[in-house]
């Protein structure tokens, strides 16, 4: 039987792989990181180990005892963890100790290159559910109107800037000013905050960094960022096709078409 190992951080994702691997044949194997991880993804591994975030050797311990040869890295992990619970080993310590700088996508793609150093080939987050990739277009009955439109055009612009800067995917704006860049703490907080500062009538803007490696890191967006995106008083998405990831995309669009926010998946 072929085999998949999961490297799981939060959210839905590494379960509905995980389901997904399963449904078409392949033997999971998990690792999900503590604190960050479901715990419900155990019932769809055939192994399953909990780990500290850099505990390198010990994941590769375990992917080498089961022969697995390929793996997934998906679900997002807290940056602000980062400085506050982590357990790096020497195998850890040693990759960032010969990095330049330490940014997201820069140690995403030396944790994948230390992994397929070691003969586990790292693919792409969406191989076994290319369904969830966003797809060009508007998904809702509302389309962005003609100040949403030049709100769009602008943030599109702001959030490939910052994310070639390796800062952020998200940013929001309205009538023309940024109101809130993302950073360390995430798309939801951006969403608030720049909802705090705008007028009920902002645009959220999410898109792919030029510098990103999709294999493992892709935008996200599903209910529950209509859901904060609601409270915030954001009334316009776009996100970029082909390169975000979708979760209960009609649930989404049903809940966005109730509320009156229009969504855009637009290409760069």
């Amino acid at each position: 039987m072929k085999k998949i190992g999961i490297i799981a951080g939060n959210g839905q994702f590494p379960i509905i792989f995980a389901q997904a691997a399963r449904e078409k044949g392949f033997s999971v194997f998990a690792v999900g990181y503590i604190n960050e991880a479901q715990p419900e993804l155990e019932q769809y591994a055939q192994e399953f180990i909990w780990l500290h975030l850099g505990q390198v050797k010990k994941l590769l311990k375990f992917f080498k005892a089961h022969q697995v040869e390929q793996a997934v890295m998906m679900g997002a992990i807290r940056k602000t963890r980062i400085f506050s619970d982590v357990k790096p080993d020497i195998k850890a310590i040693s990759l960032v100790a010969g990095m330049r700088h330490t940014h997201d996508d820069a140690l995403l793609r030396a944790f994948a290159a230390l992994l397929e150093k070691e003969k586990i080939k790292i693919r792409p987050a969406t191989f076994l559910l290319p369904e969830l990739l966003a797809v060009k277009g508007v998904w809702t009955k509302r389309k962005p109107n003609r100040g949403e439109k030049k709100d769009i055009d602008l943030g599109w612009k702001i959030a490939k800037k910052i994310g070639g800067l390796d800062i952020g995917q998200c940013v929001v704006v309205s009538g023309g000013s940024v109101l809130a860049v993302e950073a360390i703490d995430g798309t939801d907080a951006t969403l608030k905050r720049g909802g705090k500062l705008g007028d009920g009538n902002a645009c959220a803007i999410k898109v792919c960094k030029p510098i990103q490696d999709t294999r493992f890191d892709i935008p996200a967006i599903g209910v529950d960022t209509i859901s904060v995106m609601k409270a915030s008083g954001i009334r316009a998405l776009a996100v970029e096709a082909g390169k975000a990831v979708v979760f209960d995309r009609d649930e989404m669009i049903e809940l966005a078409d109730r509320v009156g926010i229009a969504i855009i998946a637009l290409e760069d």
